[in-house]
This record gives C-alpha cells, sequence and structure tokens, in this order.
C-alpha cells in the first residue's frame, strides 16, 4: 500500500514541504514518484517518518537523527527502545501533572507547599542545552556538580526556600506592594542569595533570569501557580534589585 505526499503530511501533522525537505536532505526518500511528479510513499517510509518525527520531538536536528538512522540496522528494536523512552517520559508528565494539581488545590486552601510535591516529576538536567547556550558549559557544570553533591535532604530544603520566596514574591504582589519598594527588595535579596548558592551573580545574569521568568511559559507557570501576574512581579524587582546593587 502506498500513500500520497499530501495523505502522508495531512495523516501526521506536518507538511508537503517538510517532506520534500526529508527527502532533499536524504532522510525520507520517497517509495517512487509518478509520472505527474507526486510523491508516494510505503509501509516502510511510514516507519521511518514516524522516527524521525519521534526523534524531532526529543530535541534532535536532522543531522543527528540521520547519524542515529544511518546506525539502525533493526527498526523493531530501535521503536522498543524509543518506546520505553516514551513510557518514561509518559510517567514523569504524569506526575508533573499530579504535582501542578496538588499545588494549585494546596495554593487554593491556603494549605502549606512542600517542595517535593511542587518539583516532582521535574529534572534540572533536561533544560543542560539551554543553561550551556545562555551562560556557558562551566555554569552549567558548576551548578550540576553542586546540586549533585547535596543529600536528598538538601536537595528538598533547596527547593522548599524557592517554594518559599515565589510565595512571598506573590503574597506582596497581592498586598500592593510596589516592586521596587522594601518589601519586594527584601524578598529579592533572599531570592539573590538563593541563586548565590549556585551561581556567581551578575547584574546581566540576575536581570536576565528575571526576564526568562516571563519569557518561557515553563517559569511563569511554576511562578504564576501562586497567583497570576508573579513571573512579572518577580522580573521587575529583580531588575530593580540588578540595577541597585549589582554590577557586571
Amino acid at each position: 500500500m502506498e500513500w500520497s505526499i499530501q495523505d502522508i503530511a495531512r495523516t501526521a501533522g506536518t507538511t508537503s514541504r517538510t517532506l520534500r525537505h526529508y527527502g532533499q536532505v536524504g532522510l525520507l526518500e520517497p517509495t517512487r514518484v509518478g509520472r505527474n511528479g507526486y510523491r508516494y510513499y510505503d509501509e516502510r517510509a511510514l516507519v521511518r517518518l514516524q522516527r524521525i518525527l519521534l526523534l524531532r520531538e526529543l530535541g534532535l536536528g536532522l543531522p543527528a537523527i540521520a547519524e542515529v538512522l544511518a546506525g539502525e540496522r533493526d527498526p523493531a528494536a530501535a521503536l522498543r527502545t524509543h518506546l520505553e523512552l516514551l513510557e518514561r517520559e509518559r510517567d514523569r508528565i504524569g506526575r508533573q501533572i499530579e504535582s501542578v494539581r496538588t499545588t494549585l488545590r494546596k495554593t487554593e486552601g491556603g494549605e502549606q507547599l512542600m517542595a517535593e510535591e511542587v518539583f516532582d516529576g521535574f529534572d534540572h538536567s533536561r533544560y543542560k542545552d539551554e543553561v550551556v547556550e545562555r551562560w556557558g558549559k562551566d555554569a552549567y557544570e558548576k551548578g550540576d556538580r553542586w546540586w549533585r553533591s547535596l543529600s536528598d535532604a538538601e536537595k528538598k530544603a533547596f527547593q522548599q526556600e524557592q517554594v518559599d520566596i515565589a510565595r512571598d514574591f506573590a503574597g506582596a504582589l497581592r498586598a500592593g506592594e510596589p516592586a521596587d519598594g522594601p518589601v519586594a527588595q527584601a524578598i529579592t535579596q533572599r531570592q539573590h542569595d538563593w541563586l548565590a548558592k549556585t551561581v556567581e551573580v551578575s547584574k546581566c545574569y540576575f536581570i536576565g533570569l528575571g526576564e526568562l521568568y516571563v519569557s518561557d511559559e515553563r517559569f511563569t507557570a511554576n511562578y504564576d501557580q501562586h497567583g497570576k501576574g508573579t513571573a512579572a512581579y518577580i522580573r521587575d524587582a529583580m531588575k530593580v534589585y540588578g540595577e541597585r546593587n549589582l554590577t557586571d
């Protein structure tokens, strides 16, 4: 059985242009090309496209995907490996969902938040590439060594401190405290000291991190679970603190 390029694009949720590009770079050649110039794909090509799309979702670029596919001799074994990875990811996402659900329930009910509940399913190493790109390999490796040196109790205490700071920021926002006022700036001092346990905090880093809390939806969601607008409030407070107290 064969499918046209339009059928494949529609079913896979991609575009004909993308499929043609995959063909041009040698990732996914059509099974045949009809007299009308249309490209057609058989079942083997569909399985290969599935692998390409799965690897893309893992964050691999096209050159890396080409290397992976070139090294595969047993497609079934490769699919079993990827299935295992997907099942692990499903479990991690399920834990994150329960974590956010618990945080929402406790926040709305005024209950005490616990760090192990807030961060269940989150893995700092997942963002290694982003940290390296933004602040360099040394910054990531230094922070990673420090984190791995901690005991489980120390890790929980460190995470709980961040939860407490975020919650206090949200409380200051609800109370109408200005971001450049003494209350917010005192909390920002705690934020600075918390970060300084892992990295050297320059003005550029501190202000840039505050901007990231708003520009990256993952950070925004993490802070705004304590109250809508908390991430933007923290950004503003960190900018003021950085301009007043830090140097590059």
